[in-house]
């Protein structure tokens, strides 16, 4: 329990509101970051007196996230306050989030790894509180907390490895052969993508299939058919001879049971807002996006996957680091997780 962290209020607030609980180590500087890498508006504001005074004095810090939503603590969070309160033994501090009830339609059937459908079965949130919420259920993933959600008690403890995949974000352009040898380095089974297809080329003029697709739809003049297809493998002569410019390529590996990994290589001018601020993006970047696509892609959007899942998981995920630290390695640049939060290249 934080030494100076206010006692969380016994007053109905507690279970009208949304809470963010957290364990012991991480703090306000964390909870700044993570805001900043999704609100443009996130800063940190004084705490009314009204707010000083409820807290005994203690030192309540409110980071505003929204026009209309914000989050006020730390609040003390004992072991059996917690219990009573359904969340998990271990958290130390715990936020309460300010922001206007917002809902729209009841939840679609399907995946839910967040467990937000399950957290509100009768009405979706919508506007400021969906971006709010969605954005508590990332940061309690990426600091081993736990939701509660206002009114209903439903606590999400969201999966910390659920998020595998990984964006080096660069302002420099790896050539598809040295990207591949970099990743080799890691998956030795990677390849470009779409080498393992089977590759057609050009038709010749006077291929019989060629001519019979031509028939099939309509063409019926023989002279016109031969036309057609001199026409076609002219054309394909073209482009062969004409490459246009890449911008962008893959490198892939097939993993077998443990599913799919892939490499996905494109320039964007959209920046995600972490970035939007350093000099070198304002050209635009080059997204190096690290990929595990599962053997059973239900499982990815479940809540609380199959052994196998996160069996073939824990597999995968230190070749998807791995190829992001040997990227970064060559490339520099700046690493985000899924959620778009900031991740430190030394940890992967």
């Amino acid at each position: 329990m934080a030494a100076d962290a206010a006692p969380l209020p016994t007053t109905t607030s507690v279970d009208e509101r949304h809470l963010l609980a957290l364990p012991a180590g991480p703090g306000a500087e964390d909870l700044g970051v993570l805001a900043a890498s999704r609100f443009a508006a996130a800063r940190w504001e004084p705490a009314e007196p009204r707010l000083v005074r409820a807290a005994g004095g203690a030192a309540l810090r409110v980071l505003r996230l929204g026009r209309l939503s914000r989050l006020v603590g730390p609040y003390a969070l004992d072991g059996g306050r917690a219990a009573a309160l359904g969340l998990p033994p271990q958290p130390a501090t715990a936020w309460q989030l300010e922001c206007p009830v917002e809902r729209g339609e009841p939840p679609w059937p399907g995946g839910d790894r967040d467990g937000l459908k399950r957290a509100f079965p009768d009405g979706m949130p919508v506007r400021e509180e969906e971006r709010a919420v969605t954005w508590l259920v990332a940061v309690a993933r990426r600091l081993g907390g736990a939701v509660r959600v206002g009114r209903t008690g439903t606590v999400l403890t969201p999966d910390p490895g659920a998020l595998v995949d990984l964006v080096l974000y660069s302002d420099r352009w790896l050539e598809p052969a040295e990207a591949l040898a970099t990743v080799r380095t890691v998956v030795r089974r990677a390849r470009p993508s779409g080498s393992g297809d089977r590759s057609l080329g050009p038709e010749a003029a006077d291929d019989p299939g060629l001519r019979a697709h031509l028939a099939r739809f309509g063409v019926r003049d023989e002279a016109e058919r031969a036309r057609l297809a001199a026409e076609s493998a002219a054309y394909d002569a073209h482009m062969l001879a004409h490459r246009p410019v890449e911008h962008g390529y893959g490198v892939e590996a097939d993993l077998d049971v443990d599913g799919y990994f892939a490499v996905e290589v494109s320039g964007q001018d959209e920046v995600p807002m972490v970035l939007a601020s350093l000099p070198w993006t304002r050209e635009g970047v080059v997204a190096y996006r690290v990929r595990w696509e599962p053997a059973e892609l239900a499982e990815q959007e479940s809540e609380r996957p199959s052994l196998a899942h996160r069996v073939a998981r824990g597999r995968v995920a230190p070749q998807v680091r791995g190829v992001a630290r040997a990227l970064h390695a060559v490339l520099g640049g700046a690493v985000l997780d899924e959620a778009e939060f900031p991740v430190d290249p030394a940890s992967l």
